[in-house]
């Protein structure tokens, strides 16, 4: 098993939570992992992004070459755009398509919404409208959409939240595994 993972959004979105609790699963199942630098942290509303390297076999670099990366994950469709180039041909793209309009040229959504829809493997949906309906996080729900891409089994995701989680109390749990089922429904309905 091996995945590449480019996690991306803007900073306060819990895109490194996310790429914790992806870690947390992988590591539960015995697979290696590597992790770039992310960046943007120290700014709220600044660009985020994390290369995240999964696998059963070694892994040598921490960085995932352009045109290799098997899933972005994206928080923000114009952010999921920038890291278009690390997409090898089959990748999946899973990304919320409510923007963070943040700067005064933010692109006209028609034309962000236009390129998204030329991936192949694509899953764009609203997941701020989706989080807020169950009074959860937006990242929460991201995350359910992306394991049936993961190779990582839905089980060990909601111990990883668990774990993580735990310390804040049954009602913080319950909220992030309901978010990550909502999630999950999202990517795997017909």
């Amino acid at each position: 098993m091996k995945k590449d993972i480019v996690l991306c959004g803007v900073g306060g979105d819990g895109i490194v939570s996310v790429a914790k609790i992806i870690s947390d699963a992988a590591l539960n199942m015995g697979l290696n992992l590597k992790q770039s630098e992310i960046h943007g942290m120290s700014q709220r509303g600044g660009s985020v992004f994390s290369h995240l390297r999964l696998s059963s076999d070694e892994i040598f670099a921490d960085v995932i070459p352009e045109g290799q990366a098997d899933i972005i994950l994206s928080s923000e469709p114009m952010e999921a755009l920038r890291y278009l180039p690390w997409l090898s041909k089959e990748g999946w793209i899973i990304t919320n398509n409510d923007p963070f309009v943040n700067i005064s040229n933010y692109p006209d959504m028609e034309k962000v919404n236009a390129e998204l829809a030329k991936i192949k493997n694509l899953v764009s949906f609203n997941a701020s409208e989706i989080a807020k309906a169950i009074k959860a996080r937006s990242n929460m729900v991201l995350l359910g959409a992306t394991v049936p891409y993961l190779g990582i089994e839905l089980s060990k995701v909601e111990e990883a939240i668990t774990h993580i989680f735990g310390n804040k109390g049954a009602e913080v749990v319950e909220q992030n595994m309901q978010a990550l089922h909502a999630g999950y429904e999202q990517a795997t309905k017909k």
